[in-house]
């Protein structure tokens, strides 16, 4: 088993910066592909952001693209997602996830998950 743990959400003013962390535990002898997702009451989980295990790859989200940065350090196993320029609509609970068979793009596809961990924007 792995384990996720997310930290860095808050409240923040649109226009401003987050910067959140995904610290992975237990059995890490692999490293996984991983991703961010969000989510808002009563809506499906999106995919934010998604890393390769070499972090030679990124893929973004349209409405997070040139705002979000998604990076990855194998030596701490961690993943990080910088978020600038954040708006209200990016307001959510932002989960990471590892370990997808099948499509990467939908949060089905993913085994690990962490708890998730709150991002509010005031506007």
């Amino acid at each position: 088993q792995v384990q996720l743990m997310e930290s860095g959400g808050g409240l923040v003013q649109a226009g401003g910066s987050l910067s959140l962390s995904c610290s992975a535990s237990g059995r890490t002898d692999d490293l996984y592909a991983m991703a961010w997702f969000r989510q808002n009451p009563g809506k499906e989980r999106e995919l934010v952001a998604h890393i390769t295990l070499s972090g030679g790859s990124t893929l973004y989200a349209d409405s997070v693209k040139g705002r979000f940065t998604i990076s990855r350090d194998n030596a701490k196993k961690a993943v990080y997602l910088q978020m600038n320029s954040l708006k209200s609509e990016d307001t959510a609970v932002y989960f990471c996830a590892a370990r997808f068979f099948g499509n990467y793009r939908t949060a089905g596809a993913y085994e690990y998950w962490g708890q998730g961990t709150q991002v509010t924007v005031s506007s």
